[in-house]
Parts: C-alpha cells; sequence; structure tokens
C-alpha cells in the first residue's frame, strides 16, 4: 500500500468533489451561504464520532512512550493524559482569552504539520512556522469570509479581544498560500497540499465557520491522519489493516462521543444548546489536542 498515493488521491476526490457539489447548489449561483438546518447538533456527533477518531490510538502510542522512558505500568498513561485534558479545560476557564489565542496557534502549526506530513519527513529550518501558515488558513479563513460569526464564536468560548484587519487577514491567507509550494518543493512528493488548501478556502465561502471546519477536521485531517495509522498498522493490506483500526479505536472513541454528550447536557443548564454545543466542540477539542500534539512530540524526540 502506497500511503502517499492514497492520500493523494484522497485529496483529489475532496478537491473535486467539493468543486461539483459547490457548482451544483442553486445557493451558489446567487452567492448565498448554504444553510444547513440543525447545523450545530449535526457537526456536533460528527465530529465527536469521526473527528476524535484520529486520535483514539494515543494510548497504544502512550504505551510505545512509557517503554522509552521505563515505566512498566502502562495504566499510568490514562491517569497523565486525562490530568493533561483537565489542565487545558482549567486554563480555559481562568484564562480563557489567552487559551484561545494558544489553541488556534497550536492548532493551525498542528493541522499544518500533520497534512504535510505523508512520505518523507521534511528537515528544514523554519519548516514548523511554515507549517504554522500553512495550517493558519483554517482559522483565517472563516475569520475573512464569516468575520462576525466566527467572532461570536470566540465571544461564546470566552474572547472579546481577537481582530484582525481585512488587509491583514489577506496578507496571512496569501503567505499561508505560498507556504504550499515551499512546503511541496522540500518533501519530494509533487503536490495535493495545493488541493486541501482551496478545499478549505472554498468551503469557507459557501458555508458556515462551524459547518467548514467540521468538513475539515472530519473528512480531511481526521481521514488523513487515520490513514497513517492504518498503515502502521498494516502496510500491505489496507482492508485489514482498517478493519484492526476500527477495533482498536472504537473503545476510546466511544468513550470520548460519550463525554462530549454529557458536557452538553451539563452546560445546557447555564447555556442555550448551541452555545453549549460551540463550547463542548471546541474546548473539548482543546483539552485532547493538546496532550495530544505533546505525545506526538514526545514520540518523535525520543525516534530521532
Amino acid at each position: 500500500m502506497n500511503l502517499y498515493k492514497i492520500n493523494k488521491e484522497y485529496s483529489l476526490f475532496l478537491f473535486f468533489f467539493n468543486i461539483f457539489i459547490l457548482f451544483t447548489v442553486s445557493d451558489v449561483l446567487v452567492s448565498k451561504e448554504i444553510e444547513v438546518p440543525f447545523k450545530n447538533i449535526i457537526c456536533f456527533f460528527l465530529i465527536s464520532i469521526i473527528g476524535v477518531s484520529h486520535g483514539a490510538l494515543d494510548h497504544i502510542k502512550g504505551y510505545k512512550l512509557m517503554k522509552i522512558y521505563k515505566i512498566n505500568n502502562k495504566y499510568f498513561f490514562y491517569p497523565v493524559y486525562i490530568f493533561c485534558c483537565l489542565l487545558v479545560i482549567f486554563f480555559w476557564i481562568i484564562f480563557p482569552s489567552v487559551t484561545l489565542i494558544l489553541f488556534l496557534l497550536v492548532a493551525s502549526y498542528h493541522f499544518g504539520k500533520e497534512d504535510s506530513c505523508v512520505g518523507n519527513i521534511i528537515k528544514k529550518r523554519f519548516i514548523n512556522l511554515f507549517y504554522l501558515f500553512k495550517g493558519s488558513v483554517v482559522v483565517l479563513a472563516p475569520l475573512f469570509f464569516h468575520t462576525e460569526e466566527t467572532l461570536q464564536i470566540f465571544k461564546i468560548l470566552g474572547d472579546n479581544s481577537i481582530l484582525i484587519h481585512e488587509n491583514f487577514l489577506i496578507s496571512l491567507l496569501l503567505i499561508s498560500f505560498i507556504s504550499n509550494f515551499f512546503i511541496m518543493q522540500w518533501s519530494n512528493n509533487g503536490g495535493f497540499f495545493l488541493a486541501d488548501w482551496v478545499t478549505i478556502f472554498t468551503l469557507n465561502i459557501f458555508f458556515s465557520p462551524l459547518i467548514s471546519f467540521t468538513i475539515y477536521f472530519c473528512f480531511l485531517h481526521s481521514v488523513r491522519h487515520s490513514f497513517g495509522l492504518i498503515y502502521e498498522i498494516n502496510s500491505k493490506n489496507f482492508k485489514n489493516g482498517f478493519k484492526k483500526f476500527l477495533k482498536k479505536a472504537l473503545p476510546l472513541t466511544l468513550v470520548t462521543a460519550i463525554f462530549f454528550v454529557v458536557s452538553v447536557y451539563i452546560l445546557t443548564n447555564y447555556y442555550v444548546l448551541d452555545d453549549a454545543i460551540l463550547k463542548v466542540i471546541f474546548i473539548g477539542l482543546a483539552s485532547l489536542t493538546f496532550p495530544h500534539i505533546l505525545l506526538e512530540y514526545l514520540i518523535e524526540k525520543n525516534e530521532k
């Protein structure tokens, strides 16, 4: 199984499928945003199941890391991981603005790196900065095309301070676009990164920020990361690797989904349903993202 080929074909499929759908929907032809009924609820369940599933093998990577550090009790991983998640939630409650901005930066870097590391590992100076700029389109595009709605989401998450001038946003989007060319050149793999960038960009033109993010997070980022995990499980037979991946990922995916649902139920005592869903989606993802990235970093560092 050629992992690079699978990712390339999948990216091109999403790109052309996205263009086809957009130009066959009547609302697009009159430049209106496509409305999706019950969008918050639908996005919530997609993210809770498909989106978080690509991190559902973190415990296996945790066992691997503990062997490196010569920690014999593998169950030690769970309290440490949960503690990191709770620590993020604690900081978000105490310092919402700072934590949100930090999350947006970390998430942009994570998206840029994970969506680029297919095939060859890129070893160049300042490559992390290029990853940050490349992945920032996930944050910048909704800010540019749906400024008020995006800022309203930030406000619900506890921040009223983020405000970027339109010309500055255009400059950052241009830098994000150009970063793809450098990463493509350094990866020596040709490139489908531009197709991904354009897909994210066009999604944000016609869909609301939450829907655009959900489609990207679930069906591009999560699926691509899952391809890598399937490849690690079985590099010769994708079908068998996929079956084993589902079996291994299902327990923690269900636990996370249940936790998200319970969290929404509790928060509806204090907020309206849509606001509660937004808080659980983004603060919940932040609480999972930080330990997920830390785990990836420690494994990568120790395997050098």
